[in-house]
């Protein structure tokens, strides 16, 4: 009699007797992995079914989210003798800024599934450890996740089982794309910056900010990126020379990153009556559109974003910029129809939040960020001589988001 029938008919089996299931956790193969976990993750999406949920449809590509970043793996766990996809997890290992001009490896784990029929035997948290075994391999000395403050078991997983702290809050403010192009005024000049002049601006503004990554310049040169724009009044356009490196006294700037050739959201679970209201401000607004009404795109369909990053104001007339800045993007956005939304992420104390374009209905009010330390900190202070990024700094910090991680 084997282990486990033995098991199955004794009305109390020791522990001894009970057979832990078989799960391996083992690098992603496109050849072999490709189709289980693209069935897996739609199980994931079933699950949501009777309530509004932001879908993400990668594509055909499971690793669009983090191919980007030099360093990169996806990992998945195998259940049982014949090897079923049950999880998965991302993650990528970059050099940042923590706040006091000193760079540090942080790893950014994302994109834990685990399929509905296996949960509760401890797959998250096994995927989990081993991504974080790995990016410290990679060199890692942090590791963070990111999840909306109402996801309470992605917490609850990472902040009660494996010892990350709730660490920043920042706000998702999204800006659907309507049928109207939004008006700038005729006082303010944007201007694209090339790469190496946006990347010494940026170098020089972020300095002292958290989460800057120290290859910005293959941000700026990616493909996905369509530019860095900056606004100022007209009246200092004949006076700026950026090769002094001299940034005028009224300025706002900020980046566009194209997500919609990697992934595209869409929204389910909304009711028949709320998509019929929706579709009815379209029609009113093709039939009258001199009252040029903010009419809600069609997201119940997939649609593309594009992400605002690297978003700083200065000066008096700093908000106004900024709004123009959004506009102008708004307007290219209007002439792509793949595109339903900008999107931009601050920090909660950021004061650019006032100044950004957003509908409540269409943005987050908290996104958590958890953050733990994969080194022994008291080690590291004794080392190196550095105090702990988790317990020494403060979240009134500049916080930059990376692109790529959105």
């Amino acid at each position: 009699m084997s282990l486990k029938i033995a098991a199955e008919s004794w009305p109390n089996p020791p522990p001894e007797m009970v057979e832990e299931p078989l799960i391996v956790v083992k690098e992603y193969d496109e050849e072999r992995h490709k189709v289980a976990v693209e069935k897996m993750e739609r199980l994931c999406e079933v699950g949501q079914r009777g309530k509004p949920s932001l879908v993400t449809d990668l594509m055909g590509d499971p690793i669009c989210r983090i191919r980007h970043f030099p360093i990169h793996v996806m990992l998945v766990a195998e259940y049982g003798e014949e090897g079923a996809v049950v999880g998965v997890i991302r993650g990528c290992v970059k050099t940042i800024t923590r706040g006091d001009s000193l760079y540090v490896k942080l790893a950014y784990l994302l994109g834990l599934r685990v399929s509905p029929t296996h949960r509760r035997l401890g797959i998250g948290t096994k995927l989990v450890e081993h991504l974080e075994e790995w990016c410290k391999k990679k060199g890692a000395k942090y590791a963070y996740m990111a999840t909306d403050c109402t996801n309470e078991p992605s917490i609850n997983l990472f902040t009660k089982r494996c010892q990350y702290s709730k660490f920043r809050a920042l706000t998702m403010l999204g800006q659907p794309v309507h049928a109207h192009y939004r008006p700038i005024n005729s006082s303010i000049a944007v201007v694209r910056l090339a790469p190496r002049l946006a990347g010494a601006v940026y170098n020089q503004l972020f300095a002292y900010s958290e989460f800057y990554p120290k290859d910005m310049e293959l941000v700026l040169s990616n493909k996905l990126n369509l530019g860095t724009l900056m606004a100022f009044p007209k009246k200092y356009l004949p006076k700026w020379d950026p090769k002094t490196g001299i940034l005028p006294q009224n300025f706002a700037i900020l980046s566009v990153w194209n997500t919609k050739e990697v992934f595209k959201l869409q929204v389910k679970g909304v009711s028949p009556l709320k998509q019929a209201c929706c579709v009815g401000t379209r029609v009113l607004d093709a039939c009258m559109p001199w009252l040029r009404l903010p009419s809600f795109p069609d997201v119940f369909k997939p649609f593309g974003v594009y992400f605002l990053y690297g978003l700083h104001m200065e000066g008096k007339h700093g908000g106004l910029l900024m709004k123009s800045l959004c506009s102008f993007v708004h307007n290219v956005a209007r002439d792509d129809s793949r595109c339903g939304a900008v999107v931009a992420e601050l920090g909660q104390r950021d004061p650019i939040r006032k100044a950004v374009p957003h509908w409540k209905k269409f943005s987050w009010a908290e996104d958590i960020w958890c953050i733990k330390n994969l080194e022994d900190a008291k080690q590291d202070i004794h080392i190196h001589g550095l105090s702990d990024w988790i317990t020494s700094r403060s979240s009134a910090l500049p916080i930059f988001v990376d692109p790529r991680d959105f």
